[in-house]
């Protein structure tokens, strides 16, 4: 596992859709979401946005070396709102992964719970005495002589999910430095996971919006 460098990305954040009650924003890889420990560490998504939306509201967030969409609320009723469609799991999200070896079928479902590894963390394990329920659906894009291209559709929204469902799966994620190790580690200079697609209801009215950001691998 490599050792964590914080050196965030300094390209100008892209806005996707914004509002009275919603900002949705593309986040590059290696940027956290939220402030970390230390000061170093305190350059984050969260941070740069409210330097010009001081009234931004935290609702979810992504990996640090996790890209694409992701949403904020710019008021307490859009926040309480988002945040029970996350929680009620009524929310639609699609991710892009690209993956460590030929994935065999064309779709299938990961049931595995997870629970932090505690001598280890941040890293989650798979743990069927005290994990979480945790699901995700796959469909294959494409296959190649190495890798292979995922649409992951998490049902549940646990810590680390995606990566160590692929894990699991024996296809990690190209890059990863938690989960990845070898020639999969070695084969991507980022985390080949990308939030492409996001789908909920707006936060006024209950329209279904459903956005996306491009996945730059």
């Amino acid at each position: 596992m490599k050792a964590f460098q914080y050196n965030p990305p300094t390209e100008p954040i892209e806005i996707i859709h914004q509002d009275d009650d919603i900002l949705l924003v593309d986040k590059p890889s290696g940027l956290l979401s939220v402030p970390g420990k230390g000061d170093e560490h305190k350059d984050c998504l969260e941070t740069r946005l409210r330097d010009i939306y001081p009234e931004l509201l935290l609702v979810h967030r992504l990996d640090h070396p996790t890209s694409g969409i992701i949403i904020f609320a710019r008021n307490k009723h859009a926040q309480r709102h988002l945040g029970l469609q996350f929680e009620k799991r009524q929310t639609e999200k699609r991710y892009i992964a690209r993956v460590w070896g030929q994935v065999d079928g064309a779709s299938g479902h990961v049931n595995l719970p997870l629970r932090c590894d505690w001598p280890n963390r941040p890293r989650q394990m798979v743990c069927f005495e005290h994990g979480k329920s945790a699901q995700t659906d796959w469909e294959l894009m494409e296959r190649n002589d190495q890798s292979s291209r995922l649409a992951l559709y998490p049902k549940t929204g646990r810590s680390h999910q995606l990566r160590v469902h692929c894990q699991a799966m024996g296809h990690p994620i190209l890059g990863d430095s938690f989960y990845a190790s070898g020639k999969a580690l070695e084969a991507a200079k980022r985390l080949q996971l990308h939030a492409e697609q996001l789908k909920f209801r707006h936060p006024v009215g209950g329209a279904w919006m459903s956005l996306t950001a491009p996945c730059p691998f």
